[in-house]
């Protein structure tokens, strides 16, 4: 009884060591910004990037690059992407991005867009010291070598097309202490709850790092340490103006009516910039823009912009086929398959189908038609609904097969060309007519490594873009089960959303997203200096375009009778035929490595751990242009108005004989006059096809009517996917200009 008594003690005296010892190894430092590098860009180089990029027909104009969408691991789903267990760099905080900008994609300047569903006050604040001390360091106001700009990102969601408004970017114009806002402003709801509250159970938070990446065991703990720091926080109380709040809570606004009304409440120059609106990875299907055409939900003097394109896809195109349809009675059904489209829903059933004993038998229908109605209520989730299945099994369902770089499960009712024919006749204008949007367009990248602007090569796969994927076997295997559910397989399953027990990444297609992530866009404006004011001034007016990562340059202009340049992003009132000119020049090719100045700034060791060993380093041969596509956009007259027939896309094809110059074209519209409403023109630049990472999404194998019948998905791991397979193909990148909107007199 002794001896069982000693060993009992033993056993516990060792338990208690072992206890005491991850709790003295857990004890990380909490996050930290960093420090920005305050060596100045040498000017020699600003001089040589002013040249490049100087408008040939207009000397004191430049074309300056920007990216209006970066987050740092100061974001919670960036800081899981970052972990090396999941192929990823490491910490970037928010110092890392000041660097990358300056050093490594040489951009002219930036916002940093972190989730403020991720921010504490302490997060905030050091945020806001970072954009200060990144000011300080570019240099003067009047020639700084980046201008940063303070901003964060409101990342709203809902689980159903009513209560889905989507993400937009707050991007400030100021960042003097008593010109910002305390805090950024959250959605609150499914994102804020996902980066609060940790699904893991506590022995996976404890020992888990352990087993997993045990040299990098502090940064997970950094992770669930912040997690904790997050919940702390208390939210602020409802009806209370935005300024007579403590400066230590987390302010909500629900919907965009309410994040609107705060922002009038603090005052202060402010964008707000929507984006991803058609990536069916967050938004259910079924869901549209035409909601937020309101006065209440959307802000014409605040949101000018939109984003067109990022790393996690295009948001342009418009497609008449929906992920769901529905019947005289409003109930929800399955659409048919078409030549260009597959609904997941209808592959479920055909998967179902499949592996029926007797597949043309009764039974085997009523389970058909039961895995479609399942998938349909599962929305978001909808891949959940059939039992032992894997990503490759969906084939490409859902996806915008002939779109640009397109995102995952592809929402044409809330692309670029839908929001832009909507018209709203019930509520008016500032100017007294039917309330539109009036978007000007933009590309950025929504990095979430601190990489502003990565889109300036085809390279370093699993930090420019975010494809990620388990490092470690048994986590890997975790993921692999949450994607490929139990039960029979050959019966439906049922998946309901609860906002309470899932969160977004939980039931999110996140193995097949990582085949649909790019490196991302960038925003140019049209400005006369590098400073704060121009570029602020710039976007303000919409003299701005976008571009799908390469430095195109691009002009569109309508060319009035007088003589007078109106640019992109123009509004008239005019019934005469309108003359348009636009030119076009395609980026400089890359050569490899970084540029000798950059070696010079901050050094080979610190180039091959912040910029992966790759910068922005033009040579001196432009990528041609091969053509100019013109789109032409009707507004619609009653917002029930079906859109397809009013978005030609495109409306022109102007080929280009590129010799190293660009391309310059004019062309009119002489049907103007008769059309009678409103009317907007885009001009896409479209220059020589080049590998491009996941340029062919799934990588479909076609049979010969050209239906996918076996996909290569491009996986985060490494198991699936060698990490050096970039998964290139051919792609023709492009840059989009803001329409030019005229309306009869």
């Amino acid at each position: 009884m002794n001896s069982l008594f000693r060993i009992v003690v033993a056993l516990g005296g060792l338990l208690a060591a072992m206890v005491v010892l991850v709790w003295w190894d857990r004890q990380v430092q909490p996050e930290r910004a960093g420090t920005v590098t305050t060596q100045r860009v040498d000017a020699q180089s600003l001089r040589a990037r002013a040249q490049r990029h100087a408008a040939t027909d207009a000397p004191a104009e430049q074309i300056l690059y920007g990216d209006l969408h970066v987050h740092t691991t100061f974001s919670m789903d960036a800081f899981a992407w970052a972990l090396p267990l999941m192929h990823g760099p490491g910490a970037r905080p928010p110092a890392d991005a000041c660097d990358y900008a300056r050093f490594c994609s040489a951009l002219d300047y930036y916002a940093h867009t972190d989730h403020a569903e991720s921010l504490t006050p302490r997060h905030w604040s050091m945020i806001k010291d970072t954009v200060r001390a990144c000011n300080d360091a570019a240099g003067p106001a009047d020639s700084p070598d980046v201008v940063a700009f303070l901003g964060w990102e409101w990342t709203q969601m809902g689980n159903t097309p009513e209560t889905h408004y989507g993400h937009k970017n707050v991007i400030l114009y100021e960042t003097a202490e008593d010109r910002v806002p305390k805090r950024p402003i959250i959605a609150g709801g499914i994102a804020y709850n996902a980066m609060r509250v940790n699904p893991l159970p506590f022995i996976d938070r404890f020992i888990g790092p352990y087993l997993t990446d045990f040299p990098n065991r502090d940064l997970q703990f950094l992770q669930d340490d912040k997690r904790v720091e997050l919940a702390s926080v208390a939210t602020c109380a409802d009806g209370v103006h935005t300024r007579e709040l403590p400066d230590d809570c987390i302010e909500v606004a629900t919907e965009p009516a309410d994040l609107f009304r705060k922002l009038d409440e603090w005052g202060g120059e402010a964008l707000v910039i929507p984006h991803g609106t058609t990536w069916g990875y967050y938004t259910p299907p079924g869901s549209s823009w035409k909601k937020q055409l309101t006065r209440a939900q959307h802000d014409p003097k605040r949101q000018t912009l939109i984003e067109i394109f990022s790393g996690h896809g295009n948001a342009e195109e418009y497609r008449d086929w929906r992920a769901v349809a529905y019947d005289a009675d409003g109930h929800m059904v399955c659409p048919e398959a078409t030549d260009d489209y597959l609904p997941c829903c209808k592959r479920a059933g055909q998967i179902i189908r499949s592996r029926c004993d007797e597949p043309d038998s009764a039974e085997c229908a009523a389970r058909v038609a039961e895995v479609e109605r399942n998938y349909l209520e599962a929305g978001r989730a909808g891949h959940l609904v059939v039992a032992d299945v894997r990503p490759e099994d969906w084939l490409a369902c859902g996806q915008c097969t002939d779109c640009f770089l397109p995102p995952l499960n592809h929402r044409p009712a809330s692309s670029v060309q839908a929001i832009m024919a909507y018209s709203n006749p019930n509520e008016t204008d500032d100017d007294g007519g039917p309330l539109r949007f009036r978007f000007g367009f933009i590309g950025s990248s929504d990095n979430h490594a601190a990489e502003a602007g990565t889109g300036f090569k085809q390279v370093n796969r699993h930090s420019s873009t975010e494809a990620r994927g388990a490092a470690n076997a048994l986590v890997q295997q975790r993921f692999v089960d949450a994607a490929k559910p139990k039960g029979d397989p050959a019966r439906p399953r049922r998946f309901e959303l609860d906002d309470t027990r899932y969160n977004f990444l939980q039931i999110a297609e996140t193995e097949r997203q990582a085949s649909y992530f790019y490196t991302g866009g960038l925003v140019a404006v049209h400005a006369p200096a590098r400073t704060r004011e121009a570029i602020w001034d710039a976007l303000r007016r919409k003299e701005v375009f976008g571009t799908s990562g390469p430095r195109m340059q691009l002009w569109f202009d309508l060319i009035g009778a007088d003589g007078r340049r109106h640019p992109m992003g123009s509004e008239l009132r005019s019934n005469d035929v309108p003359r348009f000119r636009v030119r076009a020049q395609g980026a400089f090719e890359q050569q490899p490595g970084c540029p000798t100045w950059t070696v010079a700034a901050i050094g080979r060791e610190r180039i091959e751990q912040l910029c992966g060993g790759e910068c922005y380093n033009p040579g001196d041969v432009r990528t041609p242009i091969e053509r100019i596509e013109i789109v032409r956009i009707r507004r619609q007259q009653t917002l029930d108005e079906p859109v397809a027939p009013l978005i030609e896309d495109p409306w022109k094809i102007l080929q280009c004989a590129d010799d190293g110059d660009g391309c310059a074209v004019e062309f009119t519209d002489p049907e103007y006059p008769a059309i009678g409403r409103e009317v907007l023109y885009y001009a896409r630049a479209i220059q020589r096809a080049e590998p491009t990472i996941n340029g062919a999404q799934l990588r479909c194998e076609y049979d010969e009517q050209g239906r996918c019948i076996a996909v290569k998905p491009c996986h985060g791991d490494g198991a699936r996917t060698p990490l050096d397979d970039l998964c290139l193909a051919e792609v023709q990148h492009r840059a989009w200009s803001s329409p030019i909107f005229i309306r009869p007199r």
